[in-house]
């Protein structure tokens, strides 16, 4: 089989599997309306905005973050407790905190510095479960946290 078949194969490989994803095609060379960024709804970039750029965070993704303590170590829910670890990074770069527990319950936080965080402990249930931050450089786990019955 040449490259040039071998090419067209796979183009059409490529096509049936799509034809079934219910996507349309333009005719070869023409341009079709709904394709790019604007295709997942999103707005494409047009030019830069100097200004834009220039307030973006700079979030450091090599510098993992660590989470060396949680006290207290033993909270009920609507508790205050404070993380402390190093590499959290700025509010901009601190995606979350959650409790392992309730993974789908907001949590509340606040960034203090690069080295401390507080969070509300999440209604959830009791027992023992984890603390875990994401922040620009990936995410950290504490060590068990035990949550008591209100």
């Amino acid at each position: 089989m040449s490259r040039r078949s071998l090419a067209t194969l796979v183009a059409m490989i490529g096509t049936v599997g799509l034809i079934g994803s219910g996507l349309t095609f333009a005719e070869e060379g023409k341009f079709e309306e709904g394709t790019g960024f604007s295709m997942f709804g999103t707005e494409s970039i047009k030019g830069v905005d100097s200004a834009k750029v220039e307030k973006d965070p700079v979030c450091d993704r090599s510098r993992r973050p660590k989470i060396t303590k949680v006290q207290p170590d033993e909270v009920k829910p609507g508790d205050k407790v404070v993380i402390k670890g190093e590499n959290f990074g700025t509010k901009e770069c601190l995606h979350g905190v959650s409790f392992n527990s309730a993974p789908n319950a907001p949590t509340n936080y606040k960034l203090v510095d690069e080295t401390t965080i507080e969070a509300t402990v999440p209604d959830t249930k009791t027992g023992m479960t984890f603390v875990t931050v994401v922040a620009g450089g990936g995410n950290a786990q504490s060590k068990g946290v035990l949550i008591k019955a209100k």
